[in-house]
């Protein structure tokens, strides 16, 4: 079974306006909300939530606002897995990115296994294994590019990139990707041993602003984590960051496909029906 538009109608019409209240005060706070499948949510050293890649995405608190307040409308109903996946759309929302509808229904995982994040992408991974870890959930190589252009409201952690700016692959010197006139402005926010957890955004002036201006930033040699900067080195990626290049067209050709390709991805090993669980917290199984 896949998810459905309007699976709480009748269990939890507030769904939505609920969801988007939260987003909305957390925007307010900082507007980088973190998304992801809702067993990332659950606390403990070795799951997800601390694995390398997601210890340190942000907005983990804007899901758990939401489910208390679910837990006192309609108890026990509305899984942290669809909270998630409408946090997001309403993430893109709130930065000027265009809406699309969410299918809901999903049912929480039972495991969350620090081993799964395995399968992750990783900020230094070669676009042929991002390739090949999309195309094991189904996706296809324009759908990496395309929900890989979700950072243009993302920030990273200096811990995640300050490798490419002083010592990359042990050359002694930046990693000749970047652009040299973008290289000291990264230095001086993430000094050689500096802040590791300072976060810098990862489309340069646009942070707060959902659209094509991080691919632009790609094609400057301005992507700040190797995985992102590597989607414009390489031809099978390149073709597809092209599409999205240029004036407001192209701007829009990435908001329609954007929220086609979450869609997708949000219907990657969906639990419906009896399968799985409704978390009553979404940082614990029950």
């Amino acid at each position: 079974m896949e998810a459905l538009v309007g699976f709480y109608r009748s269990t939890c019409p507030r769904v939505e306006s609920i969801v988007q209240s939260a987003v909305q005060s957390a925007v307010q706070d900082n507007p980088t909300v973190a998304a992801g499948d809702a067993s990332i949510l659950i606390n403990g050293t070795s799951t997800e939530k601390m694995a390398g890649p997601n210890s340190l995405l942000r907005g983990f608190e804007v899901i758990d606002a939401a489910k208390s307040q679910f837990e006192t409308t309609c108890p026990g109903v509305v899984s942290c897995a669809d909270i998630v996946a409408l946090a997001a759309r309403d993430s893109v929302v709130m930065t000027g990115g265009r809406s699309w509808q969410v299918p809901l229904g999903r049912r929480d995982g039972l495991v969350s296994q620090a081993s799964d994040t395995a399968n992750l992408p990783a900020f230094n991974d070669p676009i042929s294994v991002q390739i090949s870890k999309f195309a094991d959930k189904g996706l296809n190589t324009q759908d990496l590019v395309t929900l890989v252009g979700g950072h243009t409201i993302g920030t990273a952690a200096c811990a995640l990139f300050s490798y490419r700016l002083y010592n990359f692959n042990n050359t002694n010197g930046p990693d000749p990707d970047i652009n040299q006139a973008f290289l000291p402005q990264l230095r001086a926010l993430c000094p050689n041993g500096g802040d590791a957890l300072r976060r810098v955004a990862l489309d340069t002036g646009s942070v707060n602003s959902f659209g094509n201006s991080f691919y632009e930033n790609l094609r400057n040699g301005r992507g700040v984590i190797e995985s992102d900067a590597k989607l414009w080195s390489d031809r099978r990626t390149q073709r597809f960051v092209q599409r999205f290049l240029g004036g407001r067209g192209q701007t829009s050709r990435f908001n329609a496909e954007f929220g086609r390709a979450m869609v997708k991805m949000g219907n990657i090993e969906v639990k419906t029906g009896r399968q799985g669980e409704i978390r009553r917290v979404c940082t614990a199984t029950n």
